[in-house]
């Protein structure tokens, strides 16, 4: 089985955080691990650093997003534009990925599953949160 790109396997988070969304919202028990396996078949240290992490700073993750998005929450956005959103801010603050390449992944994905407005949007949060993080380490 060939090894998947970043991309892909950025696909297979947001595919596992949609599923843990959904089961939530529906007040259904669930397995992380479970969940991971059926979407992502060969086990991957990104693939779960990503999932863990956005699960276990969901709340920190939302309130960032919040903070960026205008007269908007993102409870408010649809579970697939919620985990593209959560995936890509928890990179940007928890990860060594370059800035750049965390935005482009996102808003490829966007480009994919989301519509333009909402493609935007995600890219305008990114861009806010991207400048704010420089910012502060200037």
């Amino acid at each position: 089985m060939k090894q998947l790109t970043r991309s892909e396997l950025r696909k297979n988070i947001m595919t596992i955080l949609y599923q843990i969304n959904v089961f939530d919202l529906n007040k259904i028990d669930y397995n992380v691990d479970d969940i991971i396996k059926d979407v992502n078949p060969i086990d991957n240290e990104f693939v779960k650093d990503i999932v863990y992490g956005v699960i276990t700073k969901k709340d920190e993750l939302d309130n960032v997003a919040n903070k960026y998005l205008n007269k908007w929450s993102i409870d408010r956005l649809g579970n697939t534009d919620q985990s593209i959103l959560r995936i890509a801010i928890y990179e940007l603050l928890y990860t060594n990925t370059p800035d750049i390449v965390v935005i482009n992944e996102a808003v490829e994905l966007a480009k994919e599953y989301s519509d333009d407005d909402v493609k935007n949007m995600i890219n305008g949060v990114l861009d806010k949160i991207y400048k704010n993080k420089v910012d502060k380490s200037e």
